[in-house]
């Protein structure tokens, strides 16, 4: 590891001024800067740790009823604190790595990394969710752009993200053992006006929406309802863990299984 200053500010409006220095970056629970950083792909001369500011911390409901997540809190406080508000997405949370990547990673630090095959931007986007940060409210169909790219802009801080609840929701995840990221993850969210598919590690554009499987879902609820659709293997995923092929079928089949989890 090389030097570099660090700053541990208490309130958003300091860490806004501290990474409003040359060549500053934000850290939230580092479970991915500092293997950058280690890997020298990254080298910022500061670093600016959001962990110190409580405004950004916990889980809170809404007066409209919608689920307020700090954007500095972790993965296990997701899991445990927003288990009876949004069962759905504190599970998806408790799959996240391991216990110590989920006592230390944090809800913003993942959403604006954005990695393709995060839990997350899953959860996120199914949920039609809005990424709070400390200039504006961004939708989270607007939010995630690309793999490892979002709608932020330099020194824009996520503060919170807020999720509407729907009736019902599940995540399923078939998991890379080792590393323990999804090969393919899907959050599918059932709401009055709709049905909302979200997939995770499948695409080489990151995560996005299947349309064709909501507006099939929208006219009926089943499984069946999916049994002619199929994904394009062109834009998916190819490495040693699976074939494009393979993630394209299996989107299929975690799509069916979370029908199966909210029926």
């Amino acid at each position: 590891m090389y030097n570099f200053e660090f700053e541990r500010p208490s309130t958003i409006a300091d860490a806004v001024a501290a990474l409003g220095g040359e060549d500053a970056q934000a850290l939230g629970g580092g479970q991915t800067l500092i293997p950058t950083l280690k890997q020298r792909l990254a080298a910022p001369s500061k670093l600016v740790s959001m962990n110190g500011i409580a405004e950004m911390q916990g889980v809170c409901i809404e007066d409209d009823g919608s689920v307020a997540i700090g954007g500095a809190t972790t993965h296990a406080n997701v899991a445990a604190k927003a288990a009876g508000s949004y069962p759905a997405l504190a599970a998806l949370a408790g799959q996240i790595g391991d216990p110590a990547v989920r006592n230390r990673g944090t809800i913003g630090g993942s959403v604006a990394n954005n990695d393709p095959a995060a839990c997350y931007p899953a959860g996120v986007l199914g949920s039609g969710a809005t990424i709070v940060t400390n200039t504006r409210q961004i939708a989270a169909d607007d939010f995630f752009q690309g793999m490892f790219t979002t709608a932020l802009e330099e020194d824009e801080i996520i503060t919170s993200v807020r999720f509407p609840v729907p009736q019902a929701a599940s995540y399923q995840k078939f998991l890379q053992p080792a590393s323990r990221f999804a090969l393919v993850g899907v959050y599918l969210a059932r709401f009055a006006d709709g049905v909302r598919v979200a997939v995770t590690g499948a695409s080489e554009e990151g995560v996005f929406r299947w349309s064709e499987a909501e507006e099939a879902l929208n006219k009926e609820f089943r499984t069946d309802a999916l049994m002619d659709l199929h994904v394009n293997p062109m834009n998916m995923i190819g490495d040693l863990h699976g074939s494009k092929e393979y993630r394209a079928h299996l989107v299929g089949v975690m799509t069916k299984r979370a029908v199966e989890a909210c029926s």
